[in-house]
Order: C-alpha cells, then sequence, then structure tokens
C-alpha cells in the first residue's frame, strides 16, 4: 500500500539517490553508511556501520558523522535533480542512537511552503561524479575571489562557517596539520589503522587504492598525509607542491553530534561548488584527529568556531578515483 500524497519511489529513483549518497567522501573511504527505505512511508533511513569506525584516529566518530552528513548533502541534490523536495531530520529517534538522519522525499506540489534550494544556480548534481580528492599538487594559481565568496556562502546555509585565513593564518594551519601527521606516525597503532585501509588497485570496493595516493611535497610545506610511510614505492618520487596553499577552515558553531552532522552536508555543498567551477580539492585532517592541536586551530579572535576539516583548495590534476560499494537499500 502506498501512502497519500508520498511520490512512488522506482528502482531508477533509489538507485539515482543512493549512487549519489555513496559518492560522498569519508575518511579512508571507509564509507561508513547504511540506507533503509521503508516502503509504506518512502522514509529513507540514513544509519551508521560501527565495523567501519576507526577506533584510534576518530574514537568519537565525529569524521564519521562528517562522512555521513556528506552522503546526506547528496541525496538531497539527488532529489532536487529528480524533481523532489528532501525534508530531513537529524538524529530523529534518540532511543537509536545508530540512525543518524532520516530523509523524506516529497513532490514539490505536495510542499508548497518549502524554500527553493539555491544550488541551482551552480549544477551541483553533475559535479557530484566529477569531485575526487586531489592529493596531486597544484598550481598555485589564485582561486578568484567571487568564487571563493561562494564556498563561504555554501557552508553558511548549511549553518557552518568557512574560515579563509590569511598568509600567516595560512601558516599557521599548516604547521598543526605537520605536527598532527608527525603525531600519527609516531603511534603505531595509528599508523597500522591508516595502512589497513590502503589496498590494491583492485582490492574492492572500500579503502584507498594505492594509485589513489599523492606524493610527498619534495620541500616539505605541504603536510600530505602519508598513509604508507618506510614502505612508500619508489615509483612516488616527492614533487614540488604550490608554494602558497589555499585553504580554508570548516566550523560550527557548537560541537554536538548533530552539529557533525551539519558540518559534513556543509563540507559537501562546499567541495560541489568548488568542484562545479573547476577547483580541485582535497582534506587536511590530521590535526583535527588530536584535541590539543584540534583546538589550536582556531583564530584567536574567533572563540566560537569548532573546528571541523581543513581544505585545501585550487586548480590542478584531477586526483584518482577511490571505489564504492554498489548503491544498494
Amino acid at each position: 500500500m502506498h501512502a497519500p500524497g508520498i511520490p512512488k519511489m522506482d528502482a531508477t529513483a533509489l538507485e539515482v539517490l543512493l549512487s549519489a549518497a555513496t559518492a560522498a567522501p569519508s575518511i579512508h573511504n571507509t564509507q561508513p553508511w547504511r540506507f533503509r527505505l521503508d516502503p509504506v512511508t518512502r522514509l529513507l533511513e540514513v544509519r551508521a556501520v560501527p565495523q567501519k569506525s576507526l577506533s584510534r584516529t576518530d574514537p568519537e566518530f565525529r569524521a564519521q558523522y562528517l562522512s555521513v552528513g556528506a552522503a546526506l548533502f547528496n541525496l538531497r541534490v539527488a532529489a532536487d535533480h529528480l524533481g523532489l523536495d528532501a525534508m530531513v531530520r537529524l538524529r530523529p529517534d534518540p532511543s537509536d542512537p545508530g540512525l543518524l538522519a532520516a530523509l523524506w522525499p516529497c513532490g514539490r506540489s505536495d510542499s508548497p511552503d518549502l524554500p527553493t534550494e539555491q544550488w541551482r544556480q551552480l549544477d551541483l548534481y553533475e559535479a557530484i561524479a566529477r569531485r575526487h580528492t586531489s592529493r596531486m599538487p597544484f598550481t598555485g594559481r589564485p582561486v578568484p575571489e567571487p568564487i571563493v565568496a561562494q564556498m563561504v556562502e555554501a557552508a553558511r546555509l548549511e549553518a557552518a562557517k568557512l574560515r579563509v585565513p590569511d598568509f600567516a593564518g595560512t601558516r599557521r594551519l599548516l604547521q598543526l596539520t605537520a605536527a598532527g601527521e608527525a603525531r600519527n606516525h609516531s603511534d603505531v597503532g595509528r599508523a597500522a589503522e591508516a595502512r589497513a585501509w590502503i589496498t590494491a588497485p583492485e582490492g574492492g570496493p572500500y579503502g584507498i587504492p594505492v594509485t589513489a595516493l599523492g606524493p610527498q611535497d619534495a620541500a616539505g610545506r605541504m603536510p600530505v598525509r602519508d598513509f604508507i610511510g618506510t614502505q612508500r614505492s619508489r615509483s612516488l618520487p616527492r614533487l614540488r607542491f604550490e608554494r602558497h596553499a589555499q585553504v580554508a577552515l570548516l566550523c560550527t558553531v557548537r560541537d554536538r553530534r548533530v552539529d557533525w552532522l551539519r558540518a559534513g552536508q556543509a563540507l559537501q555543498r562546499v567541495l560541489l561548488v568548488a568542484t562545479a567551477h573547476g577547483l580541485r580539492t582535497s582534506m587536511l585532517h590530521q590535526a583535527l584527529e588530536w584535541p590539543d592541536l584540534r583546538w589550536a586551530m582556531r583564530n584567536g579572535q574567533e572563540r566560537r568556531c569548532s573546528p571541523q576539516l581543513l581544505i585545501r583548495f585550487g586548480y590542478g590534476p584531477e586526483g584518482g578515483r577511490t571505489p564504492r560499494a554498489p548503491a544498494q537499500p
């Protein structure tokens, strides 16, 4: 029986929604999400997968919530592409902590009071397939201010803040990231956990293929995550990265689990806006994995900022693609 007032969801529409959701970025490409569609209410549940958690790198599940939030935003964009509005509730059932969000696709004629999504100025749905993390050197060509302003606005629309630092601020954030990278290397358990998610080129639907790994910076300025350390292949020579990196710090005013989900949606909106404008992006998460370094990333004058992720952006080569699990509910 089909509930009245709810559009029918055929297999093709469901595949469009889930294919978009699973294209979202996730820490170490763990893809820590699962989806369940109620056949009567058409409520699409978004759940976390405990088996995909990183006990050492992400003991509080903050990065996992960011990842699921990014997938949730892609669901919203795909629903819009299908001509549907998507009403979303975050953590709708306190008695069910594994249920992170519920999305209800509804026909636009059934919800005339819902605001028109502002992403329609750009084709963010098309950008979903083109967005890939690029761990390669960028050109250093400055990104025009109007594009940066759109990225900042994208975060604001998702109840987050995107702080673009000046030269001195960028240097400080990269130094903190480098400190986090050094700690990760010295922590045997964390280093082993990261290496466990590196796979062969055809190693399965999860993890990062070795072919998607980037080089290290020959000048030592860009703290790119080194997943394999001393096992690094000779086929990955050090290269010179851009001299003046362009980065932005994604923050939320509060730091609750629901804010992490909002930050994940803000992250994905920012990444898709950047992709739609021809930019490449990568995430620098190392400092965020250590509480003291994470809070040190705040600007001294900006205390109402809970740092969630540092985004590197610019012009450069496309990143290597990472695999995805089948898009199935």
